[in-house]
């Protein structure tokens, strides 16, 4: 099974930039679609990005389209999260998540790291 632990997370000022790793402890790695959630207090987790087992197929949010890409390195088991143009309404605990199949959808997601926190400062 995929244990999955994210870094990177902190506070910024908005328009500020972070970039996330999330690193997998499988060889596995390359096997999973990947994706990035996050979760403000209070509300339900959301869908942020997603990318195909073989990198080739990518998709976004609205809210961060433009401003956030995903990436993968199989070689290295991680994926990444680059933010740039960070606005007050990114602040949450970002998760990386394994999926069998590329998707937008939580419940699609079979295995979850534990977060690391954003924090947009205006």
């Amino acid at each position: 099974q995929v244990h999955l632990v994210e870094s990177g997370g902190g506070l910024v000022q908005a328009g500020g930039s972070l970039r996330l790793s999330c690193v997998a402890s499988d060889r596995t790695f390359s096997n999973y679609a990947m994706g990035w959630f996050r979760q403000a207090p209070g509300k339900e987790r959301d869908f942020i990005a997603a990318i195909s087992q073989s990198h080739g197929l990518t998709g976004y949010a609205d809210s961060v389209k433009g401003r956030f890409t995903i990436s993968r390195d199989n070689a290295k088991n991680t994926l990444y999260l680059q933010m740039n143009s960070l606005k007050p309404e990114d602040t949450a605990d970002y998760y990386c998540a394994a999926s069998r199949r590329l998707g937008p959808t939580v419940s699609g997601y079979d295995y979850w790291g534990q977060g690391t926190q954003v924090t947009v400062s205006s």
